[in-house]
């Protein structure tokens, strides 16, 4: 069986970029900044502890999510099929 890399990578990309949106929703909420926060600092250009930081948080994290999942969906493709 196949996977559709753009559907694998669209997928990936919205659970990594509402993962980050959330969680920097929460530690505003919260009011506390973990090592989250500031791994996620040196990673992303423009993110903070705000809206708008996790707004470019959700940004990033869709952009990331969709290259790493259209990277496993080639690879899984490329070793799976070739088996076959």
């Amino acid at each position: 069986m196949k996977l559709d890399k753009r559907a694998f990578g669209l997928a990936a990309g919205i659970l990594a970029g509402m993962g980050i949106f959330l969680m920097t929703n929460l530690l505003l909420i919260t009011g506390s900044e973990g090592n989250l926060v500031s791994n996620l600092r040196r990673i992303y250009f423009g993110y903070s502890l705000s809206f708008l930081g996790s707004l470019l948080g959700l940004v990033w994290g869709f952009v990331d999510g969709f290259i790493v999942g259209w990277i496993f969906a080639f690879l899984y493709n490329l070793f799976v099929c070739s088996k076959s």
